[in-house]
């Protein structure tokens, strides 16, 4: 059996994002910079993790075109295990386009339409024996992310072969929030949300990130943490909850500003830190990204 100890399952595409200084609304056309980078949340993850020092692997499904193989030796130059990635030879890599303006992300299209048809085929290696099974299931760290589908999320909060992993969720945007409701009662979860996903999982507004936890916390989830752009993060679980600020810094970028924060925090309590100094740590990798100060 492979010996890996931190697997990253979900969306690794290629990001096509356009960013602008200028204030944007519906119908604007500014002048800006537009580039291609490697992205997905389960990729974003990956790459944060490494820049901590952690050495992940990614689970995902990549095609065989030409844009599949560079983002594949894109990976390996960054340090990112691909060995048991799902290698399409009729699904296209997906793609990831979003418009960034003074006033944050303006809109943003996922075309994750490969990893869904992929399906159960991602996950493989952890059924059959390469990275555990049902009898030997996986035991390390698994951030998982929301483009997965519906149905292949709740057969992973059933399933015996994740039953020992430390799960990390993420949502992967507000609109696939509540494709996680299954696993949140799953007695390894993490779950991190935004104050907005946050609503969504229970139907209801709230009015700071602390509230959001415990609102989770009711709804049956072990353990939460819920940022609110540069407002106070919290840490919600049985051991009550730990609020902490966001540093105030000039925002220069949005895009992979949650999925930064969830690696930090992964990072630091892989390091052993308590929860009060990861939920610190995750703010500060956070707020270095989003005002520029670490590479994309």
């Amino acid at each position: 059996m492979t010996q890996i100890s931190t697997l990253c399952i979900g969306s690794v595409l290629w990001d096509i994002i356009g960013r602008s200084s200028s204030h944007m609304h519906l119908g604007s056309d500014v002048p800006g910079r537009i580039v291609r980078l490697p992205g997905g949340v389960a990729m974003n993850i990956a790459m944060t993790l490494r820049r901590f020092g952690l050495s992940p692997a990614i689970l995902s499904a990549i095609g065989s075109d030409p844009e599949g193989d560079e983002l594949i030796a894109a990976c390996r130059r960054l340090g990112i295990d691909t060995t048991h990635v799902y290698r399409s030879s009729d699904l296209p890599t997906d793609r990831y386009m979003a418009v960034e303006g003074a006033n944050g992300l303006i809109s943003a299209i996922a075309d994750a339409h490969s990893l869904e048809a992929a399906g159960e085929r991602i996950v493989q290696p952890l059924r059959d024996g390469t990275l555990g099974d049902a009898g030997e299931p996986f035991d390390g760290l698994i951030a998982l992310d929301g483009n997965l589908t519906v149905d292949l999320l709740a057969e992973i909060a059933a399933d015996p072969c994740f039953a020992r992993a430390d799960l990390r969720l993420a949502p992967a945007s507000p609109g696939k929030a509540e494709r996680l409701l299954p696993l949140l009662p799953h007695r390894g979860v993490t779950a991190y949300v935004n104050l907005e996903e946050a609503g969504l999982l229970c139907h209801r507004r709230f009015a700071n990130s602390s509230d959001a936890a415990r609102g989770l916390l009711d709804r049956g989830a072990r353990r939460v943490l819920v940022t609110d752009g540069g407002g106070p993060a919290a840490d919600g679980s049985a051991d009550g909850i730990l609020s902490a600020a966001a540093r105030e810094v000039l925002v220069t970028r949005v895009t992979g500003a949650g999925d930064t924060f969830m690696a930090a925090h992964i990072a630091a309590e892989t390091g052993g830190a308590d929860r009060e100094a990861a939920l610190e740590a995750a703010l500060q990798a956070a707020a270095d990204y989003v005002s520029g100060d670490t590479a994309p």
